[in-house]
């Protein structure tokens, strides 16, 4: 009879461990490769984690502006139904968000009352325009001086991508600082 101490023992399950691990690993990578060759494609990043965000500048070049377009795994109408739900208490779940208030709806057009963590003292008084039948809203800061900017406008249009909704919001504005802000995020 032979014996075999706690040693060995743990230098065997190792040496099989280590062994169906790099089994396991060759069978990951072979499928892999077998499915880049069949589909004829790399794999890719999910939609919905696929963001971008490009610097531009205004028409008469004074100020800053962004393109920002992410992806929300949902569809068109419900991503419309939360962005133009303007008295939403969700909108407080925003950690730079400190108060926000629907202050009037007239029409297609409301004016909602916004303080910010990182402008204690300031309220911003904004215009937000629905444009239904182009799924595209404009907004404008209404008060700019008040909230020591010279202008800041802009827009969010909403387009259907399969079963995710594409969002591309493109801003333009001034104020002292922003050119730190665009820079540093």
């Amino acid at each position: 009879m032979i014996k075999i101490g706690p040693l060995a023992i743990r230098q065997s399950l190792r040496l099989e461990s280590s062994t169906a691990n790099s089994l396991f690993f060759a069978t990951l990578v072979a499928v892999m490769m077998l499915r880049m060759i069949v589909h004829a494609e790399p794999p890719t990043m999910p939609i919905d984690k696929t963001i971008s965000i490009e610097r531009v500048l205004p028409d008469d070049g004074n100020g800053f502006g962004y393109v920002l377009e992410y992806y929300i795994a949902a569809p068109i109408e419900a991503v419309w139904q939360f962005k133009t739900k303007f008295d939403s208490e969700i909108l407080m779940t925003n950690d730079d968000l400190i108060g926000h208030r629907l202050v009037r709806s007239t029409g297609s057009s409301v004016i909602t009352e916004n303080r910010y963590a990182y402008a204690p003292g300031l309220t911003f008084l904004w215009r937000t325009t629905k444009i239904p039948d182009e799924n595209k809203l404009t907004f404008e800061l209404l008060n700019p001086e008040a909230c020591r900017h010279d202008y800041h406008h802009g827009s969010i249009k909403l387009s259907p991508a399969g079963n995710h909704t594409r969002i591309t919001q493109t801003a333009y504005f001034n104020f002292r600082g922003a050119s730190l802000w665009v820079r540093y995020p």
